[in-house]
């Protein structure tokens, strides 16, 4: 295969992946290009990491989606700590709870957004996402909206119960890769509690204008919450690519870790 042909193969096939393949090489090493793009990229998976969450900023731009807000912060006091300490990142620091019980209420859902481990991720798309899914949920009883600096997935079980909420979807910046610093994930979970396992929640991941758009986001997240809703479960006896009838419920209780 000659170099031209070589090249055509590889553009078309680059065409249809973020990933790096068919890289130039000089020798035994990478051609100079490909190294210096993978160091940036390399650079800004680390830099979303370390960045911090402007909150202030975050209320700000939901104000306009017309639910209350609140923003709190983890057991986690700063973003070293967090990094070091996963299981703070999972509650909420002394004197959140009492702040959120000023908003309890009988809710359906609760909708959270923490930084997780890409705070850009949750500042760029945590409003538009929020802002497509709310009107496709009509009749639910919708929370107000919290924001957790230094937050987990988990720390959304006790904005829940603090909330008096049945069920929570929290927007959360994803581990950045090579190819995604700024990928959101959001995860739903039905009666969340003190015992719930990673294995009760279900998960949308690579929200993002490359990966999964707003659009498509918001209604596989309304789609997710009705059915929740209706069958009363979430996770995996939830089948997330499923519709309607072709859910059903297994018969045999959820084995916790």
């Amino acid at each position: 295969m000659t170099a031209e042909l070589e090249q055509s193969f590889w553009g078309a096939l680059r065409g249809l992946t973020a990933a790096r393949i068919g890289l130039r090489r000089a020798g035994a090493s990478l051609a100079t290009a490909p190294l210096l793009e993978f160091k940036l990229a390399h650079a800004r998976a680390r830099d979303a990491v370390h960045e911090t969450l402007d909150a202030e900023r975050l209320l700000a731009e939901l104000a306009p989606l017309g639910v209350a807000a609140k923003a709190v912060a983890s057991a986690a006091e700063n973003r070293q700590r967090f990094l070091l300490r996963p299981d703070l990142g999972r509650r909420l620091a002394d004197g959140a709870e009492d702040v959120l019980a000023t908003l309890r209420g009988t809710y359906d859902v609760a909708f959270v957004i923490a930084d997780g481990l890409s705070a850009r991720a949750v500042q760029a798309h945590a409003a538009p996402v929020l802002a497509a899914v709310l009107p496709q949920l009509p009749d639910w009883r919708i929370a107000p909206l919290v924001i957790v600096r230094h937050g987990r997935v988990a720390v959304g079980d006790e904005v829940a119960a603090a909330l008096g909420a049945q069920s929570v979807a929290i927007l959360i910046g994803e581990r950045p890769g090579l190819s995604a610093p700024d990928s959101m994930g959001a995860y739903l979970t039905w009666q969340p509690g003190p015992e719930t396992t990673d294995a009760e929640r279900n998960c949308i991941s690579n929200i993002r204008p490359e990966g999964i758009g707003y659009a498509e986001a918001a209604a596989k997240l309304a789609q997710l919450l009705n059915v929740m809703r209706t069958l009363r479960l979430s996770g995996v006896r939830l089948k997330d690519d499923a519709v309607g009838p072709a859910i059903r419920q297994d018969d045999g209780a959820l084995p916790r870790e």
